[in-house]
């Protein structure tokens, strides 16, 4: 293949997307607080033009989502700690250094089943799933800010609206 023929097949550069570079404690990042973790923002699909997101997760001890699938791709590489992951019920465990890909539609889970705190890098592909931590989490100060103390009926609620948002980010929560 000739170079022209191969430049012909990339379209070109688009001037009115810019370099993100983004800091993970950043005062202006959003983090969010879900189901015991904190999720921090690190680009939306209008930074990466609808492509991805990206996702800084602080998963404490005994932290992570309850069983779920969703109709897009997530990748996960563990930063620090490591995860314990359900996928169509068989268990892995995935430490710093390491990255595991979900398959969409997929069901699966992960906790951190260990004593100290994991940090882990999400992207998911198509975006999306940043804007539905930003309908139903907590917004928390920073990146490792423990999410707030909810009552029974607090956490009844963001159950029921995580519940009836998910189809709306084709994500769908399953409860065994």
């Amino acid at each position: 293949m000739n170079e022209s023929s191969n430049a012909a097949s990339i379209p070109p550069d688009d001037p009115k997307r810019k370099l993100a570079l983004v800091r993970p404690d950043d005062k202006k990042l959003r983090h969010i607080a879900l189901a015991g973790d904190t999720y921090t923002i690190l680009l939306t699909g209008g930074d990466t033009g609808g492509r991805y997101c990206l996702i800084d997760m602080h998963i404490p001890p005994g932290g992570g989502p309850a069983p779920h699938r969703h109709d897009f791709e997530e990748m996960f590489s563990v930063l620090e700690g490591e995860i314990e992951v359900t996928f169509r019920g068989e268990k892995s465990i995935a430490r710093a250094g390491e990255t595991v890909n979900v398959p969409a539609n997929a069901p699966h889970s992960f906790r951190n089943a260990s004593d100290r705190p994991a940090r882990l890098l999400c992207v998911c592909s198509p975006p999306g799933l940043e804007k539905f931590f930003l309908a139903v989490g907590d917004p928390v100060a920073s990146r490792t800010a423990p999410p707030p103390k909810l009552s029974g009926a607090e956490q009844d609620e963001r159950r029921a609206k995580a519940e009836a948002l998910a189809p709306q980010y084709r994500a769908q929560l399953l409860y065994s």
